[in-house]
């Protein structure tokens, strides 16, 4: 299938960036977010990533215009119903995203692809609801999606073989770098990263060393370019112990088990940087004295 029609419900920061990504590549985009104080924070978060860009030299006027010009914000789901996928981006609840999956099912066309950013919750289960289990499909980008070059491809059996066919070239013609996974809790990426995440909690709740003196280990010993504990409190403390929750939930495996020192960082408030601290403190996207 041919996309020239892309829709993008949730304009928060991975659905920003995924309007975004598809917006520079030429397609054209419809980005659906609650209410307009949202939409509108997620358009200018857009912007003024490109603008940035300009200033640095790295996307040119032309350029930023045309994206922008690609680009369509609104409040009203109808909008998405002759677009030819819908990329979902909406808070990781799941009976947020089944009631959104049936609402589209009965308004987009009959041929359009859904596809969720979920990062671990499982897309049969979504698919459930939907009158098109084979044309449902994960597409877990990476944050922040303009500059990260993976998409994870999460691949459940009901899925039709055209459908992961025609997701890959379109996650080839936006320049990503694709992995294919089965329909299994935390899929690969979180599969694996939330144990290490954990285990750099517990070592702070154990006395063993300061978040900066681990994070600096990470960095230092095992080339990594940021720290376990910068990497928490960058993706949300409270986003972590959730996907922490749900794999746990499935697996039982006490490697999943989030810390106690994490859960009570998240129900102080103390979420990272969207709250501006967490193991670490924050000012907008950047850690304060890195």
């Amino acid at each position: 299938m041919a996309f020239s029609k892309i829709g993008v419900v949730g304009c928060g920061l991975m659905g920003s960036g995924i309007a975004q990504v598809c917006a520079q590549k030429g397609f054209r985009v419809v980005v659906r977010e609650a209410n307009q104080e949202l939409l509108q924070k997620g358009l200018d978060r857009i912007k003024g990533f490109l603008a940035e860009g300009v200033k640095r030299g790295k996307v040119q006027q032309a350029d930023m215009d045309k994206t922008l010009a690609n680009l369509k914000g609104t409040t009203n789901l109808r909008d998405l119903a002759d677009v030819d996928i819908v990329i979902e981006a909406i808070t990781e609840n799941m009976d947020a995203k089944k009631a959104l999956w049936k609402e589209l099912d009965g308004l987009c066309k009959r041929e359009t692809i859904f596809a969720s950013n979920t990062s671990s919750l499982s897309i049969t289960d979504m698919a459930s609801v939907t009158q098109r289990q084979g044309k449902f499909i994960g597409m877990h980008f990476m944050n922040p999606v303009p500059l990260m070059k993976l998409l994870e491809i999460v691949r459940p059996e009901i899925a039709d073989p055209a459908t992961y066919e025609s997701v890959r070239q379109l996650g080839e013609s936006l320049g990503k770098v694709m992995i294919t996974a089965k329909d299994t809790p935390g899929f690969i990426v979180n599969l694996l990263l939330v144990p290490f995440l954990c285990e750099a909690v517990r070592a702070v709740e154990n006395g063993l060393a300061t978040p900066q003196d681990i994070d600096t280990g990470m960095k230092l010993g095992c080339g990594h370019p940021m720290g376990p504990l910068e990497l928490a409190d960058y993706v949300g403390l409270d986003t972590t112990l959730y996907i922490a929750d749900v794999i746990y939930g499935q697996f039982k495996d006490p490697k999943y088990a989030a810390p106690p020192l994490l859960r009570r960082m998240v129900l102080s408030g103390r979420l990272g940087r969207k709250s501006g601290r967490g193991f670490f403190e924050w000012e907008g996207d950047k850690r304060k004295g890195s």
